[in-house]
């Protein structure tokens, strides 16, 4: 790894505001390095920092010479006990915009700097705090707006993945080194790797690549939401069905088909799990270019979400329409729930008559009957059993791009084994291992760590 960046940096103390910006009960005021311990005693009214234990919390005010800015509490935390294994102080100060910017400024007069942005927790990675899958699940963990974000990020933040990708590096690694060992002994023609036990450990290593890849869907909707379309034709009860999910009035709700000429946003969570539903125009001949333009966002939206709840009018469509429309509308990777409306306007023999086998919920948006039921459906059609709370999902496109370039290494050396000499063999294992190693940051450059950590929030 380069340590450039580490040298430049690590040598200052660094400040920034921890919490965040405009006026609030307390703010937070971070500072780390070295000098971070002095710097802080250096402008605190009140017991010798420097003569303090580690994780300890000290009331007193801040002085700009004889002038007291505020009352504070400071927490130490001293290396290598803190975030960044580096001396960390935290000042507990008022809220106040002038107080905080005063304090900064202060503390930056007295030998520290402003943080850039992410530069906490790059020098936790620098000092072997995190690796860098864990800093990014920082961010992730920062981000996160549902309680399945939330616990994905925390399962990441804790090593899960990592411990799992540092076991297929370490198995790799030794067979590399054996590989190697016969590089040495070319001219006696030696075997150390047994190739058989090799295609047995590349197959197993594969397999759970693999299954890592395939996690990138259902990860990214738990990060991202869930993509969800509401489509069908005019006046099916599309918007009144929005306002029903979100028990809230959304939507313009009309008798006259043709009301909605522009898709509507809207966020619902159930079981943790954020949809984002998008209320699109009725999909008919339009019949002005207003309502054109509408109908083609439609099919445009249709064709970027995950799932597609398709409603229709149960008192006015028949079973062959009912049909063709799924038929037109259905597009690899994208799940259809039928959703069968106006219930309310039927009898029960009508309702009983439905074609249940297209129609996957029965309800009366108008009247509220059976939305529970359909948020049921739209969870289990989206993440089935696949959330079991405990397993290693990828949410990140860049280690998914890393993993699915460890797998084309490792294709390599399976259809190579058998037919190329060792010293390709080598190439294609070393290449499976810088892949995987760009993960955790075990390969890494400076503009890859600058790239990742300027993302960010200053202060973290």
């Amino acid at each position: 790894m380069n340590h450039e960046l580490s040298s430049m940096n690590q040598q200052e103390t660094i400040v920034a505001l921890a919490t965040p910006n405009g006026t609030g009960a307390i703010g937070v005021i971070r500072l780390s390095g070295p000098e971070a311990i002095t710097v802080a005693n250096s402008v605190f009214g009140g017991k010798d920092l420097t003569k303090q234990a580690s994780h300890t919390i000290h009331f007193g005010n801040i002085m700009d010479d004889d002038v007291v800015l505020d009352e504070v509490l400071v927490s130490l935390f001293i290396a290598p006990r803190s975030y960044t294994r580096e001396n960390v102080v935290e000042i507990s100060c008022h809220g106040s915009a002038y107080i905080i910017e005063s304090i900064i400024k202060l503390l930056i007069k007295k030998g520290a700097r402003s943080a850039k942005a992410g530069e906490f927790t790059l020098r936790a990675f620098l000092n072997g705090q995190l690796d860098l899958s864990q800093a990014e699940a920082v961010a992730d963990l920062i981000a996160s707006n549902s309680k399945a974000s939330q616990q994905v990020a925390l399962q990441q933040l804790r090593g899960g993945f990592s411990s799992q990708l540092q076991s297929l590096r370490d198995q790799l690694v030794q067979f590399a080194s054996l590989i190697e060992l016969e590089l040495d002994f070319a001219e006696e023609d030696v075997e150390f790797a047994n190739r058989d036990q090799l295609k047995k450990l590349i197959g197993e290593i594969n397999g759970v690549i693999v299954n890592l890849i395939r996690s990138f869907e259902l990860g990214n909707a738990i990060k991202h939401g869930v993509n969800t379309v509401i489509a069908g034709r005019p006046n099916a009860g599309k918007s009144t069905l929005l306002n029903a999910l979100l028990n809230e009035d959304r939507a313009i709700v009309s008798h006259i088909p043709g009301t909605t000429r522009d898709t509507i946003e809207e966020v619902l969570n159930i079981n943790g799990i954020n949809f984002r539903l998008i209320d699109t125009a009725g999909i008919r001949e339009a019949t002005d270019a207003i309502e054109q333009i509408g109908v083609q966002r439609t099919m445009e939206k249709i064709s970027q979400s995950a799932l597609l709840i398709y409603v229709y009018d149960a008192s006015a469509i028949t079973i062959e329409e009912l049909n063709k429309d799924i038929e037109n509308l259905q597009k690899p990777g994208i799940a259809i729930i039928a959703v069968a409306n106006k219930i309310d306007l039927l009898n029960n023999e009508e309702i009983a008559a439905l074609p249940h086998t297209q129609s996957e919920a029965v309800i009366s948006a108008k009247e509220k009957f059976h939305i529970d039921d359909l948020k049921h459906k739209i969870y289990k059609t989206a993440i089935k059993d696949k959330l079991t709370g405990d397993e290693t999902l990828v949410t990140n496109i860049r280690h998914l791009e890393a993993l699915q370039k460890t797998e084309e290494a490792l294709k390599r050396v399976l259809a190579g084994m058998d037919n190329i000499t060792s010293d390709f063999l080598a190439m294609d294992i070393k290449q499976a291992l810088h892949y995987l190693g760009e993960i955790t940051g075990a390969v890494t450059t400076d503009d890859l760590l600058e790239h990742i950590f300027s993302k960010f929030c200053i202060g973290k």
